[in-house]
């Protein structure tokens, strides 16, 4: 059986964690981050979120549930069997948002999730820095 591992990715942005923390609990600015899925949650602890759109041609649902919400600082929610974890550190005016993925499987999985948290980190960046 394969060792399951931790993917993480990190990037700082140049806006308040506020801010960020505004775009990722929008719905509209969210579904640009979630390369177009919609989103939908009450984001409160307990509570279920899916993410439903279209991936190469064909309809997905996804679901997890809403894990710990600390108000501007730290999102966890699940994903089917992993956690994923949103840490947004203010560091001298501009924000570190740190992404970590539990039980990122292979190697290859590990490497493939941060890809798509490296991505949606560039588009929080392209919606929230001035």
């Amino acid at each position: 059986m394969a060792e399951k591992s931790t993917a993480t990715s990190r990037a700082t942005i140049d806006a308040r964690p506020e801010r960020i923390w505004n775009a990722i609990m929008d719905p509209d600015l969210v579904s640009q981050a979630f390369f177009g899925a919609k989103v939908d949650t009450d984001w409160q602890v307990g509570s279920p979120i899916t993410w439903t759109g279209e991936w190469e041609g064909k309809p997905f649902r996804d679901t997890g549930e809403i894990r710990k919400v600390d108000q501007p600082h730290e999102l966890v929610f699940t994903h089917y069997e992993h956690v994923v974890t949103f840490d947004l550190q203010p560091v001298d005016g501009s924000t570190e948002v740190t992404i970590t993925q539990t039980n990122a499987g292979s190697p290859e999985e590990r490497e493939h999730s941060e890809e798509n948290w490296d991505k949606l980190l560039e588009t929080l960046k392209e919606i929230t820095e001035d």
